[in-house]
């Protein structure tokens, strides 16, 4: 495991979290832009790593 799949399993937990707190407090505050939570959301659960793109480092995920 290289340094970059480090930051990539750190950055999907990251992702999913800033997710669903965007989403809760669209729910809380009733501002719909909040509910742009959703793509961090399903960026992390899908695993996709933004960073893997200009790095070209990370090892992808052997399905």
């Amino acid at each position: 495991m290289n340094k970059y799949d480090k930051i990539r399993n750190f950055c999907r937990k990251f992702r999913i979290i800033i997710g669903i707190v965007l989403i809760a407090a669209g729910v809380y505050t009733g501002i719909f832009w909040f509910y742009l939570g959703v793509i961090p959301l399903i960026v992390g659960l899908v695993d996709f790593c933004p960073i893997c793109i200009f790095t070209k480092k990370c090892t992808p995920k052997n399905l």
